[in-house]
């Protein structure tokens, strides 16, 4: 064991005061040599989002001293900037996230800065809302999104609601770097909210966050009230909002998933929380199989993404991917905002299904792809409503079901996605077809775009290595083909003109219209696979990620 990573572990040790929970954890591990190295051998990293981690003891886990560090940064960077000196504070069902929330606001107030903080847990968006409804200078959300139990995490905000830039992030860093986790001293919490230095968010900012998804109704809305929901919000914050937003739907045939109605940051019945997975959304499936809804909606835990399922016409229900529900939802958008006369603009990531172009291309839709995270899709809303122009912005999807309508907010909206969802269920009901007839159509007119995701990970300081060895070597000697398919052009997204941001992904655009790109994950310790294939028929394209996605487990043996 390095001597630095000892004297950490000494110091921590040695700390008066420290949590029980905390403290006993390090006594656990004494002498363990390899428990102590993974969560001393480096900080916990603060990317461009915030802090993602395992919850526990040490400079590499989430706890109430990485919570006072990043804050003490951030109010360090707002007290030295321009931005008012406010933060509006959010968090979700996971462990330790009212905590964790409560920690950010005494440190907040000990500096000088108003904490708005919600009283209870609440989705993300709502919080993207609340920075610009109190007029703040940043915000803070503690959730850890779709990961499993033991991850927590911090995620900053600019005073535009969206997440903050990349420049912005590395001054924040900066701040965070200089800043001792053991010398912040926050400020008692009870008596800062007595004094007004801490403020709970009313119950109208929550209102008027519902409000403005209401607003963002596309069509006239006939039909809405007439589905019939299965509803689960996997033991998270999306509840409260999406009963709200369904009763002014006038959508009252909802069932909520019973063993996942509550908040429960153990989530017991789906050990990763993402209606991306099937697992996740199991148990909306079984009581799909005794109600018999229209449709099934799913939101993660900080109800920032949304999962959907349908009849499949054969008993059963089939559930829509993200890059599906993203098509469904631009080509339903695009007719709809057509229709009205209006001229709309749309915004997808590099990552996102390639059948974007030629739906956008339909309507004469300008379509913006940005880097892979939605605060990229946020930034392209702040640059339209810059320029005067917010109104060209009709919507924005990531594959990772990620999708927003208006401006209210910055960031992935599940609130807003079941507001859409619904409508367009409903408008294709009135023309006799499902969700699931409305991709067919969409795929019979447009080709068979079908896409696939591989993670691959790669655990503790030596899979940080790992890593960094496969994205070096796929760089010096990029393949020449993959799964029998020619490379026919490669894209490196850290050095190549792309007219974005540098990145940390690579592109391979194969023969035949078939595409492979490789991302680390900017907040999990994996790799991440992107495939996507056209063909004519949905077998065929599968078929092709089959053998890509094999051939991806080959590639990435460093």
């Amino acid at each position: 064991m390095e001597e630095r990573i000892k004297q950490q572990y000494d110091r921590w040790l040695s700390q008066p005061g420290m949590p029980a929970d905390l403290a006993d954890e390090l006594k656990s591990i004494a002498g363990d040599e390899d428990a102590i190295t993974d969560r001393f051998y480096r900080e916990l990293e603060f990317g461009t989002g915030g802090l993602r981690g395992v919850i526990g003891a040490g400079t590499n886990r989430m706890n109430v001293y990485n919570i006072r560090k990043a804050t003490q940064g951030l109010a360090n960077y707002l007290n030295a900037s321009d931005l008012p000196k406010k933060v509006a504070i959010g968090y979700d069902s996971r462990i330790k996230s009212d905590v964790f929330a409560k920690e950010t606001a005494a440190v907040l107030a000990a500096n000088g800065i108003k904490a708005y903080i919600y009283p209870r847990l609440e989705p993300t968006p709502a919080l993207s809302w609340a920075v610009r409804y109190y007029g703040c200078g940043a915000g803070v959300c503690v959730t850890a999104s779709h990961n499993p139990a033991k991850y927590n995490g911090y995620k900053v905000y600019g005073a535009d609601g969206c997440q903050i830039t990349l420049e912005v992030a590395a001054k924040i860093l900066a701040a965070i770097e200089a800043v001792d986790c053991f010398a912040v001293q926050p400020a008692d919490f009870d008596a800062a909210l007595a004094e007004g230095k801490i403020e709970y968010s009313s119950e109208k900012c929550l209102d008027d966050f519902v409000d403005a998804v209401y607003a963002q109704r596309v069509g006239d809305g006939a039909g809405t009230a007439d589905l019939k929901l299965v509803y689960t919000p996997l033991n998270g914050s999306g509840l409260e909002c999406v009963k709200k937003l369904l009763a002014k739907l006038g959508v009252t045939h909802v069932t909520v998933v019973p063993e996942q109605e509550k908040p429960d940051g153990n989530f017991p019945t789906c050990p990763y929380p993402n209606p991306e997975i099937r697992e996740a959304m199991q148990k909306g499936l079984e009581l799909c199989d005794k109600v018999h809804p229209d449709l099934l909606l799913g939101t993660d835990p900080d109800c920032d993404r949304c999962g959907t399922a349908v009849p499949d016409g054969k008993g059963g229900y089939r559930l829509i991917t993200g890059n599906e529900m993203g098509i469904i939802l631009l080509d339903y958008i695009c007719r709809t905002r057509k229709a009205l006369g209006t001229m709309p603009e749309a915004v997808t990531t590099i990552v996102s299904t390639d059948m974007a172009t030629p739906v956008a291309a339909k309507y004469g839709v300008e379509l913006r792809r940005t880097l892979t995270g939605f605060k990229f899709i946020g930034e392209q809303i702040g640059l339209l409503e810059a320029a005067g122009e917010a109104d060209r912005y009709i919507f924005g999807f990531e594959e990772s079901y990620g999708y927003l309508s208006g401006a209210h907010v910055r960031d992935k909206d599940a609130v807003n996605a079941t507001l859409l969802v619904c409508e367009a269920a409903a408008w294709y009901a009135k023309q006799g077809m499902t969700l699931l007839d409305a991709i067919n159509q969409l795929y019979a007119e447009f080709g068979c775009y079908r896409n696939a995701l591989h993670s691959f990970a790669f655990e503790g300081e030596s899979g940080m290595h790992t890593m960094d060895a496969i994205m070096k070597q796929l760089r010096q000697t990029p393949p020449t083909a993959i799964g029998g398919m020619a490379v026919e052009s490669v894209v490196d997204y850290n050095t190549a003109g792309t007219g974005l941001p540098k990145a940390n992904v690579l592109e391979f655009r194969l023969a035949g219209g078939a595409k492979l790109m490789v991302r680390p994950s900017g907040t999990e310790p994996k790799i991440k696979v992107y495939l996507s294939a056209v063909a004519p028929t949905e077998e065929a394209a599968d078929a092709i990620n089959d053998t890509l996605g094999k051939a991806a487990s080959a590639l990435l043996k460093a």
